[in-house]
């Protein structure tokens, strides 16, 4: 038998370590606990160490709007004697533990997609939310999962995922569908802004996207500042927008890379050369 190796990730003790223990009795579960983003994440780097890799992560939704708490790493392990995975579930530790470097829910659902793409995320929630089980689902989420649940519908969307199955509440997916479809359609506006740009332009933007000052831009592109100006006026004016912060929001929701400091390059999206 396969052990299955799951993370919670909350920062109510109680409750994760109620969770913890009722999950650390099914035979083929081994769960541990951490009270934090950063705490979890530290966890997932210290279990890839020691070839013990997550499969699963249950983070709470409202994760860090608790009082910020450390993470201590509590495991419990299943039956003895069978193969299983293991859970871990990230609980507090002592209050002001860990005031620095807080991480909400769904941002680390996007941090574990991009630094650990083999673990599966799903998020706990205690009421529906379709706005938010969206973004989740675009964080990565390959699921959301209320908090009232059964024991027996969390290991089913447990072993679900690891299946790449994705989970949603029957009551959800009209909204979620909804919601995706929306950010779909502003993306596709998003995308046809910044397809009214010129080259230079979008050279342009894709530096402002890299965080460079009108002064960098200018060195990087060998042109005067006063040209970098007129530029980034008329990026803002065809985009729409009146601020430098607001031309990088659009231009990543159109899926604009930010130029590459390194090479010199300015990278597309999918890694063309502009």
């Amino acid at each position: 038998m396969v052990r299955i190796r799951v993370l919670v990730v909350d920062d109510h003790r109680i409750f994760a370590e109620s969770l913890a223990a009722a999950l650390a009795a099914e035979p083929d579960v081994d769960v541990a606990a951490a009270g934090s983003g950063p705490a979890a994440l530290r966890c997932l780097e210290r279990g890839a160490a020691e070839g013990r890799k997550f499969d699963v992560m249950l983070i709470d939704a409202d994760l860090g709007t608790a009082l910020p708490q450390g993470g201590v790493t509590h495991h419990l392990h299943g039956h003895h004697g069978q193969q299983t995975h293991a859970v871990a579930v990230a609980v507090p530790d002592h209050p002001g533990a860990e005031q620095d470097g807080l991480v909400d829910g769904i941002s680390l659902v996007a941090g574990v997609r991009t630094g650990h793409q083999g673990v599966r995320t799903v998020v706990l929630a205690e009421k529906d939310d379709p706005r938010r089980a969206a973004l989740a689902l675009q964080a990565g989420a390959s699921g959301w999962v209320a908090k009232d649940c059964s024991l027996q519908r969390l290991l089913a969307v447990i072993r679900g995922v690891l299946r790449d199955e994705t989970h949603l509440p029957p009551a959800l997916l009209t909204g979620v569908l909804r919601e995706l479809t929306a950010a779909r359609k502003h993306r596709t506006e998003s995308e046809r802004l910044v397809e009214s740009l010129t080259p230079r332009e979008r050279e342009v933007l894709r530096c402002m996207v890299a965080g460079l000052g009108r002064k960098a831009v200018a060195e990087r592109l060998f042109l005067s500042p006063h040209t970098v100006r007129t530029h980034m006026q008329n990026v803002l004016g065809k985009l729409g927008v009146h601020s430098t912060l607001a031309a990088v929001a659009l231009a990543r929701r159109a899926g604009v890379g930010p130029a590459d400091l390194v090479s010199g390059d300015v990278v597309e999206r999918g890694g063309q050369l502009a």
